[in-house]
């Protein structure tokens, strides 16, 4: 097998997602109709890559010398490209629920959402306060209904904002599609939890970037 002729198998066989990347930075297609990437052709001044039975021309410049060139051109096209769309260099394909103390502070603001969305569950009487326990701690729940104007409004708006933050420079740069499954369970844990989404997404991005580092390509 000839070099060239590895080189266009082993593109299609393990780096599929790096000819969709170059279509979408390169050729301007969206994610969707860059889907099903294949690499028809390599010159040493050109990529031909079919998509979605179109054909696309990505030039090489400057032209290679040779063959020999190829992984070290293509992999730097990986990373240009993944620049000029503002995309991370790691891929989010999973939700990862919260564990331990994060846990903890999961349950605890869901456990204020749920009660404290409306300012008279905290009063005598009201079904919150009689059966999610308030009725225990009367002066707790005296000393939030004093505080609820503040407390709650800003509880909901911080969370908001990290929602937002969370889905512009993590969801979106590591490819996350707006309003599929996976985004919306990141955004739902990140409005209830905050921070804790962030950290966790940080653990996946090392862990991806350490396989990689091991990987040989």
């Amino acid at each position: 097998m000839s070099t060239k002729d590895f080189i266009i198998k082993h593109m299609n066989a393990d780096h599929a997602d790096s000819l969709q990347l170059y279509l979408q930075a390169y050729n301007g297609i969206t994610a969707h109709e860059s889907q099903g990437a294949t690499l028809e052709d390599l010159t040493l001044s050109n990529l031909i890559i079919t998509a979605q039975k179109t054909r696309y021309t990505i030039p090489l410049i400057p032209a290679m010398k040779d063959y020999t060139e190829a992984r070290t051109r293509l992999v730097t096209l990986h990373k240009e490209s993944l620049q000029k769309l503002g995309r991370s260099d790691v891929t989010l394909t999973e939700y990862r629920a919260p564990r331990g103390f994060q846990a903890v502070i999961f349950g605890l603001v869901l456990f204020t959402y749920v009660t404290c969305w409306q300012r008279s569950n905290l009063l005598p009487g009201a079904f919150v306060y009689e059966n999610m326990g308030f009725k225990f701690v009367p002066d707790f729940a005296h000393f939030i209904y004093r505080i609820w104007p503040v407390f709650f409004p800003s509880v909901l708006g911080i969370h908001v904002v990290e929602s937002v933050a969370l889905a512009v420079t993590k969801l979106r740069p590591m490819g996350v599609k707006v309003g599929s499954g996976l985004w919306f369970a990141w955004m739902g844990s990140c409005f209830i939890e905050g921070f804790g989404a962030f950290v966790r997404i940080g653990e996946i991005v090392k862990e991806e970037r350490a396989k990689k580092g091991g990987k040989r390509e």
